[in-house]
């Protein structure tokens, strides 16, 4: 493949653009295909439906595990790793990294994809997807219900530490969500939805 022109930061440095892209990367309830390494160096990727941002500055953005899978044990030995933008072009291959795989199978092969070095933390990014967010664990937190009993769900947060966009998904400087082509997961178990530029309203805020 190409190598992309990519615009390139680090938060805490400042973005660079007339408007800070951050909460317009993390769309309406996305897809955390997250990347990872153990501390041996071998390669995991998974997507995560319970995925959203939860902070503007610094930008952290977390995921739950049910379960205490590869990916939260990774990032228990590593405290790093990537969420990568799942697109409608993607769509086929993050699917494919949903097979329930013994640890040592590289979901990167699974799938066709290509590894990416990152810049800032040791887990790869995937370099077909156009936006890619490089993050350093900050809390794990085992959830609990209101009795006070704890449910085998762990809520992963990360400070994003470095941001990659394909420059053709910014539209003079501003990060165009309903071009980037990002895909939803939705409630039935089978049903995902895309945004695009038909989805689009503009409503400012009252001043």
């Amino acid at each position: 493949m190409t190598a992309r022109n990519l615009h390139s930061y680090e938060p805490r440095k400042g973005h660079g653009l007339p408007h800070d892209p951050f909460n317009a990367i993390v769309g309406p309830r996305p897809i955390g295909w997250i990347s990872t390494c153990n501390a041996q160096g071998a390669l995991n990727l998974a997507p995560y439906s319970f995925f959203n941002a939860f902070n503007y500055v610094p930008p952290i953005v977390g995921f739950a595990s049910i379960g205490a899978k590869d990916t939260l044990r990774n990032i228990e030995e590593t405290g790093e790793f990537v969420c990568n933008l799942a697109t409608r072009d993607l769509a086929e291959a993050m699917n494919q990294t949903c097979a329930a795989v013994a640890p040592e199978v590289n979901e990167f092969e699974l799938a066709g994809l290509t590894p990416l070095a990152s810049t800032q933390v040791r887990p790869p990014r995937v370099a077909e997807s156009p936006v890619t967010l490089e993050c350093r664990r900050t809390q794990v937190l085992q959830l609990q219900g209101v009795d006070g009993v704890q449910v085998p769900t762990w809520l992963v947060l990360g400070e994003v530490v470095a941001v990659h966009i394909d420059t053709a998904l910014l539209k003079d400087g501003v990060y165009d969500t309903a071009s980037a082509g990002h895909i939803l997961r939705a409630g039935g178990p089978a049903d995902y939805f895309t945004v695009g530029p038909e989805q689009l309203f503009k409503m400012h805020r009252p001043r």
